[in-house]
């Protein structure tokens, strides 16, 4: 047995595989789909927020690569593989760039060594870190990225697992101010301001469950992570309205509780 299968816990549901769940992967548990069912059933939107806040990723590490030349990516919470993860978005894009995949959970682990495998131009790295150790974190990525170099930070829906807000903006200033001018912050989380109440009530299902809680914010706490940067257009706005795909309709262009923006570092 290995360090990772003595550390893996299938008897509580975790947030990635609970994700992996809503949008329609297969690694997860019987207890993660349970939990998911549950929160379904309080808060049906859940799958198109999954959804929404994927494509939103699609689209903001497609600018970064294709537009702001952004060749690095530091992925913080990368959760279970699915598709169009940020590696294979960037390198589509532009096969030299180099990814650095976060995450806690050994799960995670395993299927992240297994399948996030890159081009033969770029790189693909995965480091078992937390992210309330920001200094650690960056310390390991400089085994594959130059942080001297700007580099495009994700942060999504993560940062919602921090039940302080300003521990959570002290965890993105830290993780910021080591980065190079001209990096950016691609970030969303759920809110509540659309649907709150359904939502919220869904969230005390998940927060009852699971060992790690989630906490929904209003867009203006959510704007402090944004604080110092030069917030591309239009804004942190819901996801769906971030720079929408040509012909989006239905799930995916209708507001739901999740909202996500783009900033770059001067």
């Amino acid at each position: 047995m290995t360090d990772s299968d003595a550390k893996l816990d299938t008897s509580v549901p975790h947030s990635a595989r609970v994700w992996n769940y809503w949008l329609g992967g297969k690694d997860n548990y019987q207890v993660d789909r349970a939990v998911g069912d549950d929160f379904a059933n309080l808060y049906p939107d859940i799958a198109v927020v999954a959804r929404q806040s994927r494509a939103f990723l699609k689209r903001a590490v497609t600018h970064l690569a294709t537009d702001a030349g952004i060749r690095q990516f530091l992925d913080i919470g990368t959760g279970m593989p699915t598709a169009e993860n940020t590696h294979q978005v960037a390198q589509a894009a532009a096969p030299d760039s180099k990814i650095v995949y976060v995450d806690n959970d050994p799960l995670v682990l395993v299927h992240a060594r297994a399948l996030l495998t890159g081009t033969p131009e770029g790189r693909t790295e995965y480091v078992d870190a937390n992210l309330h150790e920001p200094l650690s974190i960056l310390e390991a990525a400089k085994g594959t990225l130059d942080l001297d170099k700007p580099v495009g930070l994700i942060l999504m829906n993560i940062l919602g697992h921090v039940p302080n807000l300003d521990d959570a903006v002290k965890i993105v200033q830290t993780l910021l101010g080591k980065l190079a001018p001209g990096s950016y912050l691609v970030t969303a989380d759920g809110t509540n301001v659309i649907d709150g109440p359904a939502f919220e009530d869904a969230i005390g299902v998940w927060n009852a469950n699971a060992p790690l809680s989630y906490h929904l914010r209003h867009p203006d706490e959510i704007s402090r992570f944004l604080e110092g940067l030069e917030v591309l257009e239009p804004g942190l706005v819901p996801c769906a309205q971030w720079r929408p795909a040509d012909g989006a309709t239905g799930d995916e262009s209708r507001p739901v509780d999740e909202y996500g923006a783009v900033g770059r570092k001067p």
